[in-house]
C-alpha cells in the first residue's frame, strides 16, 4: 500500500487514523497482533520496532526470546473490524540486539525461496492461486479432560435438522456443491467476505458453496506472486473468521471437522515465469505443459511424503487424506483427475495460464513455509531432471478408486499420519535447505513440536468411539 514511511504517515493524518495494528505470524501459521496509538507511528518505529517475546509464539527459545516487530509498509490495509479507524500492517520480525531479520521468520523464509528461484536462472517469478475451503457453522462446543471428551457442531444448513421441522431446504451430505439459495444460506456471508477482501486489496475470483452440506464454502483468488499469496492467505482467513463472528457464526479451516463429510483443503495452483513468459507452457506437451513443468511435478511428487510435513502438518490433516474422497492419497499426476496429488487443469491450456495444481495441502500449515517448501521441491525436480513418468508417478487419467487393491498398491502412497510425514521430512529435507532457504534448526524444531505437542497428544488420548468399540470387553 505504501512505498515510503512518509506516504504512510501522511495517510494516517489524512484519514484521521486512531490506531496502528501490527500483525505477525508465529511459526505454526497463526496471526498475532499488538496495537499502538497513531501518535506512536513515527519514523523511529522503522528502526527501533516494537519489542515482543518471540519464545511465546515458537520463534525463539525462552532464554533468548526478545525480538522486535517492524511493519512492512507495502502490506498496509484498513482493518474494517475496528470501531475507530485502524491501519494494519503485516510485520517482519527482527533480532532485538542486531536488528537483523530473524533467520527463521516464516515470511523471511518465503522471501529466501523466491531469491533462490532467481539464483537458479530457471525463472524470476512464481505465481500462485490458492483455493480456500472452509466451513461456517452456527456454533460449536467441545471439551476434553481426564474423564470426558466431547464435541458438537451445529449447522442450520445440515439435513440432520430436517426432523425438527422448518423450511425444508436442507443440504444432504455431500450435496452442497454450487448449491443455490435457499439451500445455500451462506451466499450473503460469502459476498460480505469477498466485498471486504476487495476493499482491503485482496482480489476475489469467485465464491460458492462447496460439497460439504453443513456449511462448506470456497473462495478463490486470481494467480498472484508468492509473497502476495502468503499475505492474502492470512488476510482471507482473518476476514472469513471475523465476518462470521460478527454475524454470530463461526468459521473454521480445519481439514476434517465432520465425520463422513467432505474435508477442507487448500489446493495450490502454481507456475513459473521468466521475463514474463510462462516457463510451464508447451502447446505440444502433456496438458500443454513444458518439460520443465513436468520435472517440477516430478520434484513435488518425489518429495511429496516430506512435503506433507509442512503442507499437512496436523493430526486432523490425515482425517481428510483418506481413500474414497477427492482428497489425494497417492503420488501421481493427471490431466483433470481430482483424485490425483497433482492435477493439470484442462481449462488452463493457454500460454499465460498453463499450470499445475498440488491438491494435498490444507490450511493447518504456515502458509509462508508451505509456499517455500512447494517451490523448493519443484525446483529440485527441475534441477535434477526428475521425470515423473520415469519415476512411476503417472500420468494416470482414470478413477483409481475403481481399481482393485492390487492395482492401487502399485502407486506410491502418501503418508497416512502426521508421524509418517514427520519421519519422511527427517529423512528427506536437503531440497529444503538448498541455498540456505530452510535451516536445519527450524526443521528439527518443527518436527519436535509437531510430534510431541500434537501427534502424541492426540495419539495418547482415548477416543470417544473407542468406548463403543471396546468398553464391554
Amino acid at each position: 500500500m505504501f512505498q515510503t514511511f512518509e506516504q504512510a504517515q501522511k495517510y494516517v493524518k489524512d484519514y484521521s487514523i486512531e490506531m496502528i495494528d501490527l500483525k505477525f505470524c508465529d511459526l505454526w501459521g497463526r496471526w498475532h497482533h499488538l496495537t499502538i496509538p497513531a501518535g506512536q507511528f513515527e519514523p523511529e518505529l522503522m528502526d527501533t520496532g516494537v519489542g515482543f517475546d518471540g519464545s511465546a509464539v515458537g520463534l525463539k527459545s525462552v532464554k533468548a526470546g526478545d525480538m522486535i516487530l517492524v511493519p512492512d509498509l507495502g502490506t498496509g490495509f484498513m482493518d474494517p473490524f475496528w470501531d475507530g479507524p485502524t491501519l494494519s500492517f503485516i510485520c517482519t520480525t527482527l533480532e532485538a540486539d542486531t536488528h537483523a531479520v530473524f533467520e527463521n521468520d516464516p515470511r523471511n523464509i518465503a522471501i529466501r525461496a523466491e531469491e533462490y528461484l532467481k539464483s537458479t536462472g530457471i525463472a524470476d517469478e512464481s505465481r500462485w492461486g490458492p483455493e480456500y475451503e472452509f466451513y461456517v457453522f452456527d456454533r460449536v462446543s467441545y471439551e476434553y479432560g481426564i474423564n470426558r471428551a466431547y464435541y458438537e457442531i451445529f449447522s442450520a444448513e445440515a439435513d440432520w435438522n430436517s426432523a425438527q421441522g422448518g423450511h425444508g431446504h436442507y443440504i444432504p451430505a455431500h450435496g452442497g456443491y454450487h448449491a443455490i439459495p435457499p439451500k445455500d444460506a451462506l451466499y450473503k456471508l460469502r459476498t460480505e467476505i469477498s466485498r471486504r477482501l476487495e476493499t482491503m486489496g485482496v482480489p476475489v475470483k469467485y465464491h460458492h458453496h462447496e460439497v460439504g452440506g453443513p456449511g462448506q464454502c470456497e473462495i478463490e483468488t486470481p494467480m498472484m506472486g508468492l509473497m502476495a499469496a502468503g499475505d492474502a492467505t492470512m488476510i482471507i482467513k482473518y476476514v472469513t473468521k471475523m465476518v462470521a463472528h460478527v454475524h454470530g457464526q463461526t468459521a473454521t479451516f480445519m481439514p476434517k471437522p465432520l465425520y463422513g463429510e467432505a474435508g477442507s483443503g487448500m489446493h495450490f495452483h502454481q507456475h513459473l515465469f521468466r521475463k514474463n513468459k510462462n516457463v510451464f507452457y508447451d502447446a505440444k506437451g502433456y496438458g500443454c505443459l513444458s518439460q520443465e513443468a513436468l520435472y517440477y511435478i516430478g520434484g513435488m511428487l518425489a518429495h511429496g511424503p516430506a512435503l506433507l510435513a509442512i503442507t499437512n502438518p496436523s493430526t486432523n490433516s490425515y482425517r481428510r487424506l483418506v481413500p474414497g474422497f477427492e482428497a489425494p492419497v497417492n503420488a501421481f499426476f493427471s490431466l483433470g483427475n481430482r483424485s490425483a496429488a497433482v492435477r493439470i487443469p484442462k481449462y488452463a491450456n493457454q500460454p499465460d495460464s498453463a499450470r499445475m495444481e498440488f491438491r494435498p495441502p490444507d490450511a493447518t500449515g504456515n502458509v509462508y513455509l508451505m509456499l517455500a517448501a512447494m517451490l523448493m521441491a519443484g525446483l529440485d525436480g527441475i534441477k535434477n531432471k526428475i521425470d515423473p513418468t520415469a519415476a512411476g508417478f503417472g500420468p494416470i487419467d482414470q478413477n483409481i478408486f475403481a481399481w482393485t487393491d492390487e492395482q492401487r498398491a502399485e502407486i506410491k502412497a502418501f503418508p497416512s499420519s502426521l508421524n509418517e510425514a514427520l519421519r519422511a521430512i527427517e529423512a528427506d529435507h536437503d531440497f529444503l535447505t538448498a541455498g540456505g532457504v530452510f535451516t536445519e534448526e527450524l526443521i528439527k524444531q518443527w518436527v519436535d513440536y509437531k510430534r510431541h505437542q500434537e501427534y502424541y497428544a492426540v495419539r495418547n488420548r482415548p477416543h470417544p468411539y473407542e468406548m463403543s468399540l471396546y468398553f464391554d470387553v
